[in-house]
């Protein structure tokens, strides 16, 4: 992890050294994403099954889990879990409780009423990888807003261990989040098969959750497709920045960044200091910490795509933090809370040192599915109206008619659409006889 005086770098060399690792696309992976897509949009479950036979830990007797199997999930795991899971589930609800859309009405004019109407969506796909481990969380933060905004069908989808099953938590979490069904499928496949729906697996209008670069391409390529299905938002490797001053604890922003970088080997943390002094010591208590972890290897990978920048002010390293866009955005430093007006661009913050972004990542309300590669400069977290959908309602009496129709004729004569203008004039004509 090397060090930079960002007021010694040129223009150029400030964008090169924000970018991210990977931001172009392998092709390799793509070419095999689509192969597998396209397979299952034409050959439904028996294409799905030797998908499920080539690429998972194991095979799933049956694609469904049985509810019984659900429903025992509660006894196969620990009361410590349970209280774990169900503390996260109670916090994710009273945050995302204050989300979702407002219907409401407005008279644009005499005559003319416009609306807003809400609606929840009809089917979702959620997807929580498996992998090493079961990541328990995520069932949270994707079922609990589904759950809110009263989806009318969700199912998920995580691949199965080396058993064949899907962890007993994993389950647990989605009976408390009103999950419909639950397949035992992961990967590009399993994508593919909510998308365009199999035999088995029903087809399903969006599809939410994180996965591996296969995942990721296979959620591009479905909601390209209009047969397809839609996503969540952009998606890439985790990231985290880490602003520091005079008086951050080494520690804590050490921990921090390796929390991030055990991710995967292309994740990226960014640590921008006011003190060089500061930003060295971190750099050396990552490097102590590291040899303590398990994923060691992989957050070392991750920090050779990372860097450390020495900023003259604090204004000056929220300006490089906006210009960057992170996803997890830690201010850790004492009066942080001061500095929040500043912030443009982030997935989200986390605000002063006792606030670390794995509170985030489980417990304490917010959403952890956020934009990466930048795409904080447009899009937000995951929330209740992304499984939501407005819709606009007007109404118009003779009234309205006759004091908005001349601006509708005008404006479509003056576009060429005389189609458009005779709708309006016939009504004016004949509206008062009718």
């Amino acid at each position: 992890m090397q060090t930079y005086q960002w007021a010694m770098l040129s223009p150029v060399q400030q964008q090169k050294l924000l970018k991210r690792p990977a931001l172009s696309a392998d092709r390799d992976i793509e070419g095999q994403t689509k192969a597998i897509v396209d397979s299952i949009k034409i050959g439904g479950d028996k294409a799905l099954w030797q998908a499920i036979k080539k690429f998972e830990k194991a095979c799933p007797e049956t694609l469904k889990v049985d509810k019984s199997i659900i429903q025992k999930a509660e006894n196969a795991i620990t009361d410590e879990a349970k209280a774990a899971i169900i503390k996260a589930y109670d916090n994710i609800r009273t945050y995302h409780s204050k989300q979702g859309y407002e219907p409401f009405e407005v008279s644009t004019m005499a005559g003319v009423t416009c609306q807003r109407i809400v609606r929840p969506l009809n089917r979702v796909g959620l997807y929580v990888p498996g992998g090493s481990a079961p990541l328990i969380s995520t069932t949270l933060m994707l079922g609990v807003p589904a759950q809110l905004a009263g989806v009318t069908e969700c199912f998920l989808a995580s691949p199965p261990d080396q058993n064949g099953q899907i962890d007993p938590h994993i389950l647990y979490a989605a009976n408390l989040c009103g999950i419909n069904s639950i397949y035992t499928m992961g990967g590009a496949h399993a994508i593919a098969a909510m998308a365009y729906g199999t035999e088995t697996v029903p087809k399903v209008d969006k599809i939410f959750g994180p996965g591996n670069a296969y995942v990721t391409a296979a959620k591009s390529l479905v909601a390209q497709d209009g047969d397809g299905a839609a996503l969540d938002m952009p998606a890439g490797p985790s990231e985290v920045c880490v602003i520091a001053n005079d008086h951050t604890p080494v520690e804590f922003a050490a921990s921090d960044l390796l929390s991030q970088a055990e991710h995967d080997p292309l994740s990226q943390v960014l640590l921008i200091s006011t003190s060089e002094v500061i930003a060295d010591k971190i750099i050396a208590e990552t490097k102590r910490q590291l040899t303590k972890l398990t994923r060691a290897s992989v957050a070392e990978a991750a920090l050779e795509n990372s860097v450390a920048i020495v900023a003259n002010t604090m204004a000056n390293a929220l300006a490089i933090s906006n210009q960057y866009g992170p996803e997890h955005l830690i201010l850790c430093f004492e009066g942080a809370e001061h500095y929040l007006d500043s912030i443009t661009n982030a997935g989200s913050i986390f605000v002063g040192p006792l606030t670390p972004e794995s509170a985030g990542d489980y417990a304490s309300g917010t959403n952890h599915v956020l934009p990466t590669y930048g795409y904080s400069r447009a899009y937000s977290g995951l929330s209740v109206e992304a499984f939501q959908k407005t819709i606009s309602v007007q109404s118009i009496n003779q009234q309205g008619l006759n004091g908005l129709g001349p601006s509708i004729i005008t404006l479509a004569e003056l576009e060429g659409l005389d189609a458009h203008a005779n709708a309006v004039k016939i009504r004016l004509l004949l509206g008062d006889k009718t």
